[in-house]
């Protein structure tokens, strides 16, 4: 089983790259698995690669759900 994190993408860098927000806390993933992602995007993060794309309503619901849960 593997856990990934949600994150919002905050800029688009070069090289597949991105600089992207987890709840707060800023760090650089890998884009290069994923087609089309822009900034505004939530996407799920695994090792250091986004995975999936997600919808915003789904990830805030997700987001919330975690914070509750003390995560």
């Amino acid at each position: 089983m593997c856990i990934a994190n949600i994150c919002k993408i905050k800029t688009i860098l070069k090289d597949n790259k991105a600089d992207a927000d987890f709840c707060g806390v800023e760090d650089i993933i890998d884009i290069r698995f994923i087609d089309g992602v822009s900034k505004g995007d939530y996407v799920l993060v695994h090792a250091g690669f986004a995975i999936q794309k997600i919808e915003r309503e789904q990830a805030l619901e997700m987001i919330k759900t975690a914070k509750e849960a003390g995560f």
